[in-house]
């Protein structure tokens, strides 16, 4: 135990207003620049670690920073009450994940201590907790803790976590503006410590639940290339639950600015994946095994797995004199009686009420078990408050009473009710001695009463078979790995009472059976192995970090984002764009329609007299071919360009094509046929998925087919979209066409159409009639323009056609493309300077083009990058 008084006052904290002013007489200004006084520096070596500046090893370790809301410390006023007394809390899952990290790793806690600290005593204590537990506490003051933990954390966000929305105007479940700012004034304050200890070259920050769900979007403000994974330890509900949160896209936003998100089970995964799908467009992928997120550039893994519990800790407690004393002491008091075992917190989703129900009516049918079947149910204190949970208290308490009164004797009790603390040896004597484990939770992270009841089983054995059976909640996170369990519906007071009989009579074999295979995968499955297992996968998904170039984009938490771009995609820089344009002969412009020339949000499809006017001035240089390559069809973009001289056009992708000087279309390909087979065989099988998918549409194109499922459920829209692909792929299989998916669509289309067969075309007649080019921009936004972006990669390594290429796509998002532009107004920006180029001398003095803001937020500057000979 280690103690914290006011006499232990360093100078780590105390000078911080000086250094504020500028004084740095007691400070080495390098170690501030490492980031914090706490923070790594390669200099300083790994503080806060013994062991690692006693070996001499120069390099700093990798650190994994643990934040979770209280720190693994427990804390109470020394008995001369002239400081504090610390000791170390083995039994917090924060700390026992310890165990997984290995000596290689420094590790670090930051958090809360549930105790409040006085002003005065508080640099002493941060001091104490760090050189002595390596912790470094936050502290929020009472008023804040009330508001943030007991407020928001556990009045709203946990009633949201576990599917109850608040239907009374006067809940205290509904949401509060003031008390969902104490929440993010909490993360904030989080954040801020963790600015002082965090080196983003060297750590890894690992968030622990719900109550610090914004702190990625925080941190990754401060530290773009932040490495940072959170683990979620309660459920995460559907997405029908979520949606009802006023802040749900700032959470969801905020979790994605992790980079691994941790589920106890696949179902909370699901749901949480459901929730990007559905409010904001991000969907999934799967590559290996592995479930991920493409989010600006950046890949978010999805880890899905259950925590476990340390095994040598419940098992050497076995040992300890207080439990051997205990266990002989309940081994007598329940000498011939079947012990049924129950360990939960006084909560709404605990189901103990269920429970209690259960064992009475179990009492009332059974008429052998009354006088032989004991429950004892360890309750331990409420963490929130609230009229309901005092209700369900009084409920609880008053239904043991008429239980025990009714069926109770002088030697029998048939609920033993415990609802006081019970020390870590006392609860491994109660599980070892139980026959039967029951969780009735209605909802429930994880739940480790199972895991716990077992290791204490195993480790109780005597010569005999070892036997523990489990009564669980098919509600609860463990349900799916304790597979030899009695899953139970805890609403159904008769299926619970029947899970408790099956469990009582099963014979001893099956019993052991049972138990050795739950033993087997508890005791690989530890909270070491939890821990271990995430932090590796946290260190694969961030290996490359380092090579990102990355942008912070937005400023709320609801739109701020970081991108994630590779080393080589940048900007495109208009000073270096316009003088290639002036000093070339022959100019080619490859430009896309939808999303590129018409911005996304345009409430007209036709292009604006701006656009046309652009298009014009551009093509009445004859050193300049224009031409547009869209999916829309010849008759649209006949119709719209019509007023544009020399403008060459190609409609569905390529399919049908328009020479700029030309009057008529012409195809590539053989001429369509309405009554062409696999479109008579391709349409009956598209009609029959619009009648079943509600908001999907067929298009009828000249050359193609396709389905359109953007305005209908995400996820039925995405199941259809599958079985649809799988379904014409199979029937077309013998025909000359291909079958593609893309956004929100299925497409079915003649061989060999693409973007990137157009621009193909294109050069090489340009090749043939001595009109090839020496410049040439590509501009695109979508998954098609890749293929253009594709076609054109070797004409900058082509003998025969040399030029210089600029492939540009609209958008912050990794592309084969080379460059970028934020939106489709900075294309027309672009153009419109290309357009006037001709205007300017070429070294005459002007302004730079504004392209919108940089990614940091600045003004646009001329690039003080090198003059550029391609794209690398």
């Amino acid at each position: 135990m280690k103690r914290a008084g006011a006499a232990s006052l360093g100078g780590s904290y105390r000078d911080l207003t000086a250094l504020a002013a500028g004084d740095f007489a007691q400070h080495d200004l390098a170690d501030l620049q490492a980031g914090g006084p706490l923070a790594f520096s390669g200099r300083a070596g790994a503080r806060g670690s013994r062991n690692s500046i006693d070996s001499g090893d120069a390099r700093p370790k990798k650190r994994f920073i643990l934040v979770s809301n209280h720190l693994p410390i427990k804390a109470k006023r020394s008995a001369d009450d002239s400081g504090w007394d610390f000791e170390w809390d083995e039994d917090a899952l924060i700390a026992e994940a310890n165990v997984g990290m290995g000596d290689e790793h420094e590790v670090l806690h930051v958090g809360t201590l549930q105790v409040e600290i006085d002003d005065l005593e508080q640099e002493a204590v941060s001091l104490e907790l760090f050189s002595a537990f390596g912790c470094c506490p936050v502290f929020l003051g009472k008023e804040l803790k009330e508001e943030y933990y007991k407020g928001f954390c556990k009045q709203q966000l946990w009633p949201l976590f576990h599917y109850l929305i608040p239907l009374s105007p006067t809940s205290a479940e509904r949401f509060d503006p003031v008390l969902w700012q104490a929440y993010v004034k909490a993360n904030k304050m989080f954040k801020d410590k963790l600015v002082e200890v965090l080196n983003q070259d060297v750590d890894y920050v690992w968030i622990h639940d719900y109550h610090l769900m914004v702190l990625p979007s925080m941190l990754r403000k401060q530290f773009l290339r932040l490495r940072c994974g959170l683990f979620l330890h309660s459920p995460f509900p559907s997405s029908e639950i979520f949606r009802t949160f006023p802040m749900r896209e700032q959470i969801l936003r905020s979790l994605l600015n992790a980079d691994l998100i941790g589920f106890h089970t696949f179902d909370y995964a699901r749901h949480f994946l459901s929730c990007c799908s559905r409010m904001l467009g991000v969907e999934h992928v799967t590559s290996r095994g592995a479930i991920m997120l493409e989010y600006y550039g950046r890949n978010v893994g999805i880890k899905i797995m259950p925590t476990g519990v340390n095994c040598d800790r419940l098992l050497a407690g076995l040992t300890w004199n207080e439990t051997i004393w205990r266990r002989g002491e309940l081994q007598a008091q329940f000498k011939g009686k079947t012990v049924l075992i129950g360990v939960d917190d006084m909560d709404l989703f605990k189901g103990i009420e269920l429970k209690l129900q259960a064992v009475q009516r179990l009492l009332d049918t059974h008429a052998d078990q009354r006088g032989k079947l004991v429950l004892v149910q360890v309750t331990n204190a409420p963490r929130s408050t609230g009229c309901e949970l005092s209700a369900l208290h009084d409920f609880c308490v008053k239904l043991v009473e008429e239980i025990n009164s009714k069926y109770g004797t002088e030697d029998y009790t048939p609920i033993v009710w415990l609802e006081r603390p019970v020390p870590l040896y006392e609860r491994i004597a109660l599980y070892s001695v139980a026959d039967v484990a029951v969780v009735t939770a209605t909802r429930d992270g994880m739940n480790l009463v199972p895991y716990n009841y077992i290791t204490c089983r195993q480790g109780a054995a005597a010569e005999e078979a070892t036997t523990s059976m489990v009564v669980v909640s098919e509600f609860v996170g463990c349900s799916p790995s304790v597979s030899g369990a009695i899953r139970v519906n805890p609403w159904s007071i008769d299926s619970v009472a029947d899970g408790i009989e099956k469990a009582i009579k099963m014979p001893v074999a099956e019993q052991h059976l049972r138990h050795e295979k739950h033993w087997r995968y508890i005791s690989q499955h530890t909270v070491g192995y939890w821990a271990q297992s995430f932090t590796s996968d946290l260190q694969k998904f961030t290996k490359d970090h380092g090579k990102m170039k990355c942008y912070g984009l937005g400023l709320a938490l609801n739109t701020w984002k970081v991108v994630a771009l590779t080393e080589h995609f940048r900007k495109l820089e208009m000073d270096h764009l316009e003088k290639s344009y002036a000093t070339s002969s022959r100019r080619l412009f490859l430009l896309d329609y939808d999303g590129t020339l018409l911005p996304t949000n345009a409430v007209s499809t036709r292009p604006s007299e701006a656009v046309l006017d652009i298009l014009r001035r551009l093509t009445a240089d004859p050193a300049n071919d224009v031409y547009i390559i869209s999916g829309r069809g010849r008759n649209e973009l006949g119709t719209w360009f019509q007023s544009v001289d020399r403008l060459g056009l190609a409609a569905e992708h390529g399919f049908f094509f328009k020479a700029p000087e030309a009057a008529e279309w012409t195809s590539r390909f053989e001429a369509p046929d309405e009554q062409a087979a696999w479109k008579q065989m391709t349409l009956p099988i598209l009609e029959t998925y619009t009648e079943a998918t509600d908001g999907s549409n067929i298009e009828a194109k000249d050359s193609a087919l396709v389905w359109h499922f953007g305005q209908a459920d995400p996820d039925l829209g995405q199941w259809q979209a599958k079985e649809l692909q799988d379904h014409l792929e199979g029937v077309l299989a013998n025909e000359p066409v291909e079958v593609i998916s893309g956004q929100a669509i299925v497409e079915v289309k003649p061989q060999g159409v693409s973007k990137g067969g157009m621009v193909e075309a294109i050069m090489n007649d340009a090749a043939h009639s001595g009109r090839a080019p020496d410049w040439v921009l590509c501009i695109g936004d979508d998954r098609s323009d890749e293929d253009m972006f594709a076609a054109i990669e070797h004409v900058t390594f082509s003998p025969h056609l040399p030029a210089e290429v600029f492939a540009c796509t609209v958008g912050q998002k990794p592309s084969r493309a080379p460059f970028y532009v934020n939106e489709a107004e900075d294309v027309h920006l672009v153009l419109r300077s290309l357009a006037d180029a001709h205007h300017h001398h070429l070294g005459s003095p002007k302004s730079p083009l504004g392209l919108g803001p940089e990614p940091d937020g600045s003004l646009p500057t001329t690039s003080l990058s090198p003059p550029l000979d391609g794209p690398n």
